[in-house]
């Protein structure tokens, strides 16, 4: 029986998109989904209160420190760790919930904290800050109430609350600041764009046509905030998608190849092998055997 990354959509039947989970809980309900490579169509905040787990996220493995904030973007492939000892609670919540309007969405795009251009999120909470438990607690509180006409709009100001909270920490933690301005919303353009479209398009002239730039701009904008041109950030997200299939799932070279968009398997080996130095089957195999 062919293995698939399991995706899992938000719950359904809840008043709200937005839900307070406890680790215990989800290692009690689900063990085998959740240390097993799987993906969401929402947003998760991860907050491990103790231990020191191993969190792996896109090939990322993220050791934890107590008492800290992970961020994970929805997508995301990722799995928790079943051989160290943890404790904590997890936020999730969708666009759908949040973005209420444009600013919203905005607010959310260009957030420091799910935006994995840059780096996967983790923060630090100090003992001494209580902050982030104080608004952990509200959100809590507020879920148990039955749901009215205030409800959504109390949980996702407190949401806003959190990650505005968040962001300040953050760049108190040695976190190098880009400046949020034309070319900074144009890299974010590009990477909503790719998640769509980068299976069916992979030439940066598709990409600058549908954001009314030239070429050359879009490179200018890349280039600034990432060091990366459009061609090195389309290349990068077909990789990434290559590698999730590849390492977390049974199906061959030539249904890999077809799924990520390439006329012929021939084609997908050579791009493959000229990005990474590897075929794919030695890539997936180097990766089983680690």
């Amino acid at each position: 029986m062919k293995e698939i990354i399991q995706k899992y959509d938000f719950k359904e039947g809840l008043p709200q998109e937005f839900e307070i989970i406890d680790f215990d809980f989800l290692f009690n309900e689900f063990p085998d989904e959740i240390t097993k490579p799987h993906r969401a169509e929402f947003y998760q905040i991860l907050w491990f209160q103790k231990g020191s787990p191993t969190h792996i996220v896109d090939f990322n493995p993220i050791k934890i420190k107590p008492n800290s904030l992970l961020f994970v973007n929805k997508n995301s492939v990722q799995l928790f760790d079943n051989e160290t000892n943890f404790s904590g609670k997890m936020i999730l919540f969708t666009d759908s919930f949040f973005c209420k309007t444009e600013m919203d969405t905005k607010f959310l795009r260009s957030s420091i904290l799910f935006n994995d251009l840059l780096s996967i999120t983790q923060i630090n909470v100090s003992k001494s800050n209580s902050t982030f438990a104080s608004i952990f607690q509200q959100l809590e509180t507020e879920l148990e109430n039955l749901k009215d006409n205030y409800q959504s709009d109390i949980l996702r100001n407190d949401l806003r609350n959190l990650l505005l909270n968040s962001e300040r920490e953050r760049r108190n933690q040695n976190f190098i600041e880009i400046k949020k301005d034309d070319d900074f919303d144009y890299a974010l353009i590009l990477k909503d764009l790719l998640d769509i479209n980068f299976i069916n398009h992979k030439k940066v002239s598709f990409y600058s046509q549908k954001m009314h730039l030239t070429s050359k701009r879009l490179n200018q904008a890349t280039t600034k905030i990432f060091g990366k041109t459009p061609k090195e950030i389309i290349d990068e997200r077909v990789l990434l998608e290559s590698k999730r299939i590849l390492a977390h799932t049974n199906e061959s070279i030539k249904e890999i190849a077809f799924s990520l968009g390439f006329e012929e398997p021939t084609n997908f080996i050579k791009y493959f092998k000229k990005h990474t130095d590897k075929t794919p089957v030695e890539f997936r195999t180097e990766f089983t055997s680690a």
